[in-house]
């Protein structure tokens, strides 16, 4: 290590990465090659999202890192990971540095608060390098970090994703049509442990099923239709009870019909859900209020009302100067909180 008084000066980066609200639909899908993969489609959501600060340090020791607050350790990972990616592309020594996250996205909910630290600790190491990393090579970090991944460093495109591969098993189409969600949170907004979930045997029959799911979704897309993302999305959640067991699902699907929904939609690894309207449809403000009276009527707390919208990898905040001022940053150390989002 040089030592102190000769240290090479700190380097420092920013990198910004959003959270989505859960899935559309996940299942088992075939790849191009006819194998099985687990994948994903999630819901875009604009507002929440991890920020991250690297401060390189030349000369220390690549185990010399640290992360604040200390328990980021999928983040802490990403970071080595993408300080060895970047120190190769760049043909310097790794070494360590210090990594400040904060955010403001709730833990547990399904929300892929974990995944979006870790994109935006990989892409402020990248920053901090001058690099700007392909989406592949941050979702293939992002695997490495933490198992499985998110697609938040694809954009808000809809795509089909192998979250235990970091691969993009199709792209349905350039943007989901546009949908008004109305957020709530399961089981009192409890956090969910996905790691004490049942694994369930996943049959030909059940493949075959996810396959039409997929077939409908890119239909829907290419249709503009976001009753058909309804549908898609409420069939998903449905299959999805076989391991969550909310016992709130069948009135949050009644809920949905009598205020004429097109459909719910449930995070598959967590608390949040929402129910989904067609902007398009008449009395829009009349069904909302109504889905929202509801909700309240059957004890489950709502918690953000937002609409979907069309957005390219390209608008996107990825990290950096060059970015700054696109984004929406995260609120100054906000502590993770275990349950409610925040409300528009």
């Amino acid at each position: 290590m040089i030592p102190a008084a000769t240290a090479l000066p700190a380097l420092s980066g920013a990198g910004q990465a959003p959270c989505h609200h859960g899935e559309i639909l996940q299942g088992v899908f075939l790849d191009a090659a006819g194998r099985r993969c687990a994948a994903l489609v999630t819901l875009p959501m604009a507002g929440p999202g991890s920020s991250a600060v690297f401060v390189r340090r030349p000369g220390t020791e690549p185990e010399a890192l640290t992360v604040a607050p200390a328990d980021r350790t999928k983040a802490a990972r990403a970071a080595v990971l993408a300080v060895a990616e970047c120190a190769r592309r760049t043909g310097q020594p790794p070494c360590g540095g210090e990594l400040r996250l904060t955010g403001e996205i709730p833990v547990g909910l399904g929300m892929g608060s974990s995944s979006s630290d870790v994109i935006a600790a990989v892409r402020a190491v990248a920053d901090s390098y001058g690099l700007r990393l392909e989406p592949s090579t941050v979702a293939g970090l992002a695997v490495r970090a933490e198992l499985a991944s998110d697609p938040l460093m694809l954009g808000g495109r809809p795509v089909l994703f192998a979250q235990r591969e970091g691969r993009v098993l199709e792209v349905l189409g350039p943007a989901l049509p546009p949908l008004v969600v109305v957020g709530c949170a399961l089981g009192g907004g409890k956090p969910v442990d996905t790691l004490s979930l049942p694994v369930t045997e996943v049959g030909d029959g059940d493949v075959r099923a996810y396959e039409r799911l997929r077939a409908l979704l890119r239909r829907a897309v290419a249709t503009g239709s976001a009753e058909l993302v309804g549908a898609v999305a409420t069939a998903s959640a449905r299959r999805g009870q076989r391991v969550l067991c909310h016992p709130e699902f069948e009135s949050l699907t009644a809920l949905a019909h009598r205020t004429g929904a097109v459909g719910v939609q449930i995070a598959h690894s967590g608390a949040v859900a929402g129910v989904l309207f067609d902007p398009a449809a008449p009395g829009l403000r009349r069904r909302v209020r109504g889905c929202l009276r509801a909700l309240d009527a059957h004890g489950i707390p709502a918690t953000r009302t937002f609409t979907t919208c069309a957005t390219t990898p390209e608008e996107i905040p990825h990290h950096g100067p060059a970015h700054r001022g696109v984004d929406r940053p995260a609120g100054p150390d906000t502590p993770r909180r275990p349950a409610r989002l925040p409300a528009l």
